[in-house]
């Protein structure tokens, strides 16, 4: 059995990138509910981020808002020196930025426009940030970092949405295994891959998509952000100290 001594996050500082909403959201709560202060960050939704904030001040716990957009790739540097800044240091770094090209404007965008904001926000934004935070986390001794990846992006899905996904997760999740090696043995790091997870676009989402969400999870249902959340806690807490250079797939099973 878990003690609660192995999962406490206190005194910790964490900083989660998208924590506006969804997966991101989730993530902040659960880690300050372990007592990690955090760094909470958004692209536009100050509102959101507000929100969050609120919620974490409740907890008992501080947290700090900084707005970037990641698609200008000169915000992500700038973002990283005001993350560290912050509390004159990072513990946790958690790469859960997206895109957001399925329920944002950019949904209608065409494959190339929707594969450059991937490109951008997901993927280089993921690399910025880890190369600039995760060298002063090794220079300091130690820091873990958490990238989210996807599920399917080592098996395939078809259609442009697919495509475009394990394009951009594929890339994270390669990054993180060559990334955990460089940083070792004073950084870990890992990637958490989701499977079906209700954020906005799977609240809405058909009929069809409803049934092939809960019939390819072997616990038939929806994950939900908490869900992720929970992984990225165990990860960044020391139960997780001899894990490193991993995928953790997070989908109820395939």
């Amino acid at each position: 059995m878990t003690s609660t001594k192995t999962t406490d996050l206190t005194g910790q500082v964490a900083v989660v990138t998208g924590s506006s909403s969804g997966i991101g959201r989730a993530t902040a709560l659960e880690l300050a509910a372990a007592g990690a202060d955090v760094l909470l960050h958004a692209a536009h939704n100050r509102a959101g981020a507000e929100q969050v904030a609120d919620e974490i001040a409740r907890l008992g716990r501080k947290s700090h808002i900084l707005l970037a957009d990641f698609a200008d790739d000169q915000a992500t540097p700038k973002f990283a020196t005001a993350a560290w800044n912050w509390r004159g240091a990072v513990d946790i770094l958690i790469n859960n930025a997206g895109a957001d090209i399925l329920t944002g404007d950019h949904r209608k965008s065409d494959f190339s426009e929707k594969l450059r904001r991937l490109w951008h926000v997901d993927v280089l934004a993921t690399v910025q940030l880890s190369k600039a935070i995760g060298a002063q986390m090794k220079q300091r001794g130690r820091g873990i970092i958490i990238n989210i990846g996807w599920d399917q992006a080592e098996t395939g899905m078809a259609g442009d949405t697919g495509e475009l996904f394990a394009l951009s997760k594929g890339a994270v999740m390669a990054f993180t295994r060559s990334f955990a090696k460089s940083l070792a043995p004073q950084v870990r790091v890992n990637c958490i891959a989701p499977g079906w997870i209700k954020t906005e676009w799977g609240q809405h989402a058909s009929e069809q998509w409803q049934q092939r969400a809960t019939q390819e999870s072997l616990l038939q249902r929806w994950g939900t952000p908490e869900d992720i959340a929970k992984a990225v806690h165990f990860l960044a807490s020391p139960s997780s100290q001899f894990i490193t250079g991993q995928i953790i797939p997070v989908n109820g099973g395939r």
